[in-house]
């Protein structure tokens, strides 16, 4: 592609897409990118209650709602996998494995990933009884008996879908109370069919082919035990999806991109938008909310 843009959007979940939304909406030429189906993480939220005007529906569903919002105004996004991104200069270069793009300005919506344990046998085990998502795969392990490793949102929201499903959810948490919002601890405390395991840390995850126990230590008596279940789904947050601007912006100890409350970052004309900053809340709102502000930013900018 020849033409510089005015703008290109890298990943397609609540910001990307709202984005998508503002830029369409501010006659910007832009082109909107994404390497899978768009929606990001929340297309595996079974439930979602908490985005204003909308009392209660799935992330599929949420994503389907923003996916066909953003065609009838006419944007495709575009199924491509981004390699490189250049942003020495006013033009900034996206290369993908089908084409080159050129841009005046990027918006880095790339969101997080789930994060990874590193205990024995979770690599081994994974896709084979080890899961990142209840949604996902919970509907294999109906009338089993499973478990939850976090303490978090995406924890307790985890083990009170699985509890649905299954016989029986043990739930693990390295500190004596959760982190997770109060409505859905009250919601998980309710459940017959769920046990809380506090002060609890997964050692290493059994078995061969497939999943036959977890081994876990008690962090305060240094009590192990090997408890058997059929499935170890792992909630304990997520890892920032910035590879493509490793060591080119300016990003915290852990990787999340420092950003201003124009969504812009340390390199002027890149902006950062949704789960991949650093922010206090990270959730489906304050994502679309970044995705809005950042286009008005790139506007001001182009």
């Amino acid at each position: 592609m020849n033409e510089i843009l005015d703008l290109v959007i890298i990943g397609a979940g609540p910001a990307g897409m709202t984005a998508a939304l503002y830029a369409s909406r501010a006659m910007l030429n832009f082109a909107i990118i994404e390497k899978g189906f768009p929606g990001g993480q929340v297309i595996n939220t079974y439930e979602v209650d908490n985005y204003l005007g909308i009392k209660m529906t799935t992330g599929m569903e949420l994503t389907n709602m923003f996916l066909e919002h953003i065609n009838e105004l006419g944007v495709e996004v575009k199924t491509e996998d981004v390699e490189e991104i250049t942003i020495d200069g006013d033009i900034k270069t996206i290369k993908t494995y089908s084409g080159t793009y050129q841009a005046k300005t990027v918006i880095l919506a790339t969101g997080a990933s789930w994060r990874k344990l590193g205990v024995e046998g979770e690599a081994r085990l994974a896709g084979r009884g080890v899961s990142y998502c209840a949604t996902c795969d919970g509907a294999f392990y109906k009338g089993k008996d499973v478990m939850v490793v976090g303490g978090g949102d995406v924890a307790v929201e985890d083990a009170i879908y699985l509890s649905r499903m299954c016989k029986k959810v043990t739930i693990i948490h390295r500190r004596d109370e959760f982190r997770a919002v109060k409505v859905l601890q009250e919601k998980l405390f309710k459940v017959e069919n769920i046990e809380v395991l506090w002060f609890t840390e997964l050692e290493e995850i059994l078995g061969d082919e497939v999943i036959t126990g977890a081994r876990v230590i008690n962090n305060q008596t240094k009590e192990v035990k090997t408890i058997e279940v059929d499935g170890v789904f792992v909630a304990v947050g997520n890892i920032p999806n910035t590879g493509l601007l490793a060591g080119k912006v300016d990003t915290d100890s852990s990787g999340w991109i420092i950003a201003d409350e124009n969504c812009e970052t340390s390199v002027p004309g890149i902006f950062a938008a949704g789960d991949l900053r650093v922010k206090s809340l990270r959730q489906i709102v304050t994502a679309s909310a970044d995705g809005a502000i950042s286009v008005f930013a790139a506007e001001k900018y182009v």
